[in-house]
């Protein structure tokens, strides 16, 4: 049997920017199809990368964190994680998220791995990294923008939380996928 083709690169024609929104900021490409040769403007998000926590206590309990989403506009319960700030190396972007979203900290960090959260219109990685025996250590540091309440669930708990649709975050979940057996709800902690 012989092999499909690769797909081809759409010929960059030009960029324009929009005004920066935050967390992204939007930008216009003008590319050419390479199969039909029509022009297309499509909208790209150059979005910063982010990280995400899988913490785990030495009681192997899960640090969560429930906060409302203005997306979904309801109540979430994730893993703490955010933006990498510029210039930070996604480790330590790691540390101090867990920190300042939860007042924990870990000597034992692992990196997971990476995402690309949305490649069809994101620029952005997703880092995923385990910190085992986190301990609290710090009061909450959160930014003026968040409303966070934490939680420590029993690791075994997570796969029917997610099968109910409690934890449902689709970057959480790559990140848990890297630890549990989301399907079986098997422990396999690294």
């Amino acid at each position: 049997m012989s092999q499909p083709p690769e797909p081809r690169h759409w010929t960059h024609i030009e960029s324009k920017h929009g005004p920066h929104m935050m967390i992204f900021r939007p930008r216009y490409d003008t590319l050419r199809n390479p199969r039909t040769d029509e022009i297309f403007q499509r909208l790209v998000l150059e979005t910063p990368d982010w990280v995400n926590v899988v913490a785990l206590t030495p009681e192997r309990e899960l640090l969560v964190v429930r906060q409302y989403r203005f997306g979904t506009s309801s109540i979430t319960t994730e893993i703490p994680g955010g933006v990498i700030d510029p210039g930070e190396e996604h480790a330590a972007a790691a540390e101090r998220e867990l920190r300042e979203e939860t007042g924990y900290t870990s000597a034992s960090w692992t990196y997971l791995g990476c995402v690309q959260p949305n490649p069809a219109f994101h620029t952005n990685l997703c880092h995923h990294w385990l910190a085992l025996d986190a301990v609290r250590t710090h009061e909450l540091e959160l930014d003026s923008g968040e409303d966070i309440v934490i939680d420590r669930l029993p690791l075994d708990s997570i796969p029917e939380r997610i099968r109910s649709g409690e934890i449902r975050h689709a970057l959480v979940l790559t990140a848990l996928s890297h630890v549990i057996d989301l399907r079986l709800g098997n422990r396999t902690a690294r």
